[in-house]
Order: C-alpha cells, then sequence, then structure tokens
C-alpha cells in the first residue's frame, strides 16, 4: 500500500533546474533539513531528526510501529546526473520483515527513486534498501508495487552499526529493471518504516548526492 501511495504523491511534481557542477548535494542536513523536504505520513509518524555526531550532523530516524516519509521533490535529467550517493547506518534490521509479503513489508533504512507518472498506477521507483531477508546486491518487485523495483545494497546485520557509503548509477539501475530508457526523475525519498510488523528501528542517512559519471 506504502509504494502505491507513493505513485499518488508524485502525480505533480516540482520542477527545479540542476545548478551547474559534477556534484549537487540533495542534503547533507549541516544546517538542519532543508524546507523542500516534505514529510508523508501513512501509519503513524516516523520520527526524523537532526542529530550531531563526531563528524557533523546527520538525519536520525525513529519509528515505532509507525511509517512516514520524507521526500524531496527534485525534477532533473537522469542522463545528466546519474550517479547517486549517500551514507547511512542501522541500529537494527526488522527480525519478521520479508521483502517477499505485504504485511512484513518493513526496512530499518530505504532511499526511493521516483520516477511519477500522470496516471499514478504507471509510476515507477526503485527503492534502495537495508534488506531484511533479500541477499545483499538481489532485488525483487514490491509485494504492493510491481513497478517499483526493491534492491538490497545491504543486508543483515554484517554491517550493522556502522556508517556505509553507497553509490549506484540509477539511469543504468533503470534500464535493468525495468528494460527501457528511464523518463525525468521527479524526486527521491527516506524512509524508514516498521507499521506491518509493529517492530522498532532506528537509522541515520548523510550526504545524499547525486553526480555526473
Amino acid at each position: 500500500m506504502k509504494d502505491i501511495l507513493f505513485a499518488i504523491l508524485f502525480i505533480v511534481c516540482i520542477s527545479i533546474n540542476c545548478a551547474a557542477g559534477q556534484i549537487i548535494t540533495i542534503d547533507d542536513f549541516e544546517n538542519g533539513l532543508k524546507p523542500q523536504w516534505e514529510c508523508e505520513k501513512f501509519k503513524g509518524e516516523t520520527q526524523y531528526s537532526i542529530v550531531k555526531t563526531d563528524n557533523g550532523h546527520v538525519l536520525k530516524a525513529e519509528s515505532k510501529a509507525s511509517a512516514s516519509a520524507l521526500i524531496y521533490k527534485y525534477k532533473y535529467d537522469l542522463k545528466e546526473y546519474p550517479i547517486l550517493t549517500w551514507r547511512w547506518k542501522v541500529e537494527n534490521i526488522i527480525k519478521k520483515g520479508d521483502e517477499m509479503k505485504k504485511d512484513a513489508d518493513d526496512y530499518a533504512a530505504r532511499v526511493c527513486v521516483i520516477f511519477p507518472h500522470w496516471f499514478p498506477s504507471l509510476t515507477k521507483k526503485i527503492t534502495y534498501l537495508w534488506g531484511n531477508k533479500l541477499p545483499k546486491g538481489e532485488h525483487t518487485p514490491s509485494p504492493y508495487y510491481s513497478r517499483s523495483i526493491m534492491v538490497a545494497v545491504e543486508s543483515g546485520n554484517e554491517d550493522m552499526g556502522k556508517w556505509v557509503v553507497e553509490q549506484r548509477n540509477v539511469y543504468e539501475d533503470f534500464k535493468m529493471y525495468f528494460g527501457k530508457e528511464p523518463p525525468t526523475i521527479g524526486g527521491i525519498a527516506i524512509m524508514t518504516d516498521t507499521d506491518n510488523t509493529g517492530e522498532s528501528a532506528i537509522a541515520y542517512y548523510d550526504d545524499i548526492k547525486i553526480e555526473k559519471p
């Protein structure tokens, strides 16, 4: 259901022209949460807050049987800026979480790239997640929404409690998963959710950027 609601939210997108440069920082959270972020609640509300660490400020997400997302509506050409980078850390994964089941569709951390369509059911999404049972490097359609592809860029307990830097070529990923050229991106979302399993999760996000090759 959450994936379907994401599609509806992106019928109308905010158009923002990318500034010149090799790297564009979506947010590094050093000056708080940028005003472009919008909170969308699905069930309860995940608590998102800026916290200070030894290496600067980061975004903390804490979910207790809740599901809400932060969405940064940002329209840009994926061919020009195909690379998405970020770093994240989770304190735990979802014990009952299962990528194949609707009633276990919860994740300690995920970063979503949204490709909106005026007809919501045709909206596509790639979700990079910290998997529960899905092995690292594998992908699967969302149990709710076949046009939403979930990719386990991390999985399980191996790197739990550690900061991990991620880099994805979203342009190449889209072509691989959907077999066609990607449309214009409409936004990037962050989500930590535990509403289906009723569990709790804490995660941290930082340094979300898009880059030229």
